[in-house]
């Protein structure tokens, strides 16, 4: 997004703030509507289960409008969003870890009762994506794969487009340390696509996703 362009929607939001604290709690859907996708996404990247990301991009959203007033306006509001999001799903995941060893102490754990949902688009999938169903398959697939770490930086940074500045400020790292997850992430991405792309993927336009990865 331009300069000029950014600092327009800061504006923006920043006036819709004020007047959701002021009262007008209306307002905070307008406020919320641009960064909904992007919540979900998000909390997909780590939960890998849809129902579940659904449930953990709503807390999320719920936990940002009761924390408004707590919100500084030299961050964005979208990076403050994520941040909130990638909490959430984090505690999510520890729950989910102390319920299945519980489980497992009660010998009541039986394997193969979980399967991770393949990471998807939220509510609609683009024409072009659609002609490419195959390629994005295989890349849906590759990013699931990714250690947690990873798999959190090629989200934020090639899929949602932060800068690395905002990816580290939702992770909560230093901008050194995004910079060197991505390149490994982008390492481990292109060694388990290339192989699989190789045949005839180049003659066509890159599209969708294809687009936003410039390492490809």
């Amino acid at each position: 997004m331009p300069q000029a362009a950014a600092g327009l929607q800061q504006e923006r939001e920043a006036a819709l703030i004020a007047a959701i604290l002021a009262g007008d709690r209306e307002k905070f859907h307008d406020l919320i509507r641009p960064y909904e996708r992007q919540v979900y996404l998000t909390a997909l990247t780590l939960v890998k289960n849809e129902t579940e990301a659904e449930d953990v991009a709503q807390e999320a959203i719920l936990r940002a409008y009761r924390k408004l007033a707590g919100f500084r306006g030299d961050a964005k509001f979208s990076t403050w969003l994520i941040a909130i999001t990638l909490n959430e799903a984090r505690s999510r995941l520890r729950e989910e870890k102390r319920a299945i060893v519980d489980s497992l102490d009660d010998h009541d754990a039986q394997e193969g009762d979980y399967t991770p949902a393949a990471l998807t688009d939220w509510r609609e999938v683009p024409s072009e994506v659609l002609e490419r169903q195959e390629i994005r398959a295989l890349m849906q697939q590759a990013v699931a794969e990714l250690p947690d770490t990873f798999r959190q930086v090629v989200i934020l940074r090639d899929m949602e487009e932060l800068s690395v500045n905002e990816t580290a400020e939702a992770l909560g790292i230093s901008v050194a340390l995004v910079k060197v997850r991505l390149h490994r992430a982008r390492l481990l991405l292109q060694k388990r696509l290339v192989p699989l792309l190789r045949i005839g993927w180049k003659a066509k336009p890159k599209s969708g996703m294809l687009r936003r990865l410039p390492w490809f």
